[in-house]
């Protein structure tokens, strides 16, 4: 069976830099849905700002999660994620972008891998020093490999993004994201909505606190799992 994908994720504290800049948070995440349980929480996060085509900007964003539990013992959440972006300014505001996302779970999803890969293009709407706000318009291609006995799922998509920052004072940082991936074959039914939105502080050059808060609807999960997942995320974290 083919699957539609609509998503809506806010992105995470990750933004390229002039130079190297990477980031290791530990922390906690309640999760609700397929999973209801407290998680240990890593993410490892890397920005860079480099010479692309043209000599125009060329920026790389990377993060990499981990969520795991137990309860009495027992494992009571397992996931892992995977995000790249690739995004090449060309002219006026305007921009090309590559991305790849990736998520295993599955003991609570019934995903071994769920992948999506995405090209197109990007206008930045607004920009200052402090904020940024810019939409994205591409086609995906997306791959749903099952931990059961269901034949792997592929479909083509359009791929929308609308993407928000906010630098609310010297010290702290509003995020948000939001992102659609529509399957091309059946609109109506196949669809996944998602949300995350975010606050960053610094308490020194060096280390940060996160707070989190995403969300996801998927109309078509797995067959006898839940729709709508939640994450709620306190982490430290060191900036290196």
């Amino acid at each position: 069976m083919k699957k539609i994908v609509l998503s809506i994720i806010l992105a995470g504290s990750i933004f390229a830099a002039d130079n190297l800049a990477q980031s290791f948070d530990l922390g906690f995440t309640n999760t609700t849905g397929n999973s209801r349980t407290t998680n240990l929480n890593a993410k490892y996060a890397l920005g860079y700002k480099t010479i692309g085509l043209y000599t125009r900007p060329l920026d790389v964003k990377f993060s990499l999660a981990a969520y795991y539990a137990k309860d009495k013992g027992i494992k009571s959440n397992e996931e892992y994620t995977a995000d790249l972006t690739l995004e090449q300014m060309i002219q006026d505001g305007w921009l090309g972008y590559f991305s790849f996302d990736w998520l295993r779970n599955p003991d609570f999803k019934n995903y071994d891998g769920k992948y999506e890969f995405a090209l197109g293009v990007g206008k930045e709407i607004y920009k200052t020093d402090r904020s940024n706000l810019k939409v994205k318009l591409g086609i995906g291609y997306n791959i749903l490999d099952f931990a059961d006995t269901t034949p792997t799922d592929t479909y083509a998509s359009l791929v929308q993004e609308l993407d928000y920052t906010n630098k609310i004072n010297d010290l702290s940082l509003f995020y948000a994201n939001l992102k659609a991936n529509e399957g091309l074959d059946n609109f109506s039914k196949n669809y996944e909505v998602g949300a995350t939105i975010g606050l960053k502080f610094d308490l020194t050059p060096t280390y940060h606190i996160v707070l989190e808060e995403q969300m996801l609807y998927d109309n078509l999960p797995p067959a006898g799992y839940k729709k709508t997942d939640t994450k709620t995320i306190v982490r430290l974290g060191l900036s290196f």
